[in-house]
């Protein structure tokens, strides 16, 4: 497994359980996009948009469990399996994960 992608993963994962904006900020490039689903007609922007719209559709730490595997990576592009169970009555989510990694471990492009 990369560890460049094991790292983000494990950044990206204690920034959804934290929720602290400095986390958030840490996993992306200033440019960097955030796309919720395939084909997004309005990704999250920047980094300040990505922090921004991250803590408004929050989750917080004790509604959800997370797993995920490495698919694959190509040099800085990664493909990441990710399982996410939501407490409760909500949907649970079994995702494909199509992740930008820059030379500096930082995102410049996301896909849920």
């Amino acid at each position: 497994m990369s560890d460049a992608v094991r790292s983000w993963m494990e950044k990206y994962t204690a920034a959804w359980t934290t929720n602290e904006p400095d986390d958030i900020r840490a996993l992306f490039t200033e440019e960097a996009v955030y796309a919720t689903r395939p084909h997004d007609q309005d990704p999250w922007r920047g980094r300040e948009q990505i922090v921004d719209r991250w803590l408004v559709e929050r989750d917080e730490p004790d509604e959800w469990t997370f797993d995920w595997t490495l698919l694959g990576n190509d040099g800085g592009l990664a493909f990441v399996q990710g399982f996410t169970h939501y407490l409760g009555d909500r949907p649970s989510y079994d995702n494909l994960w199509v992740i930008r990694l820059e030379p500096d471990g930082r995102a410049s492009e996301f896909t849920e």
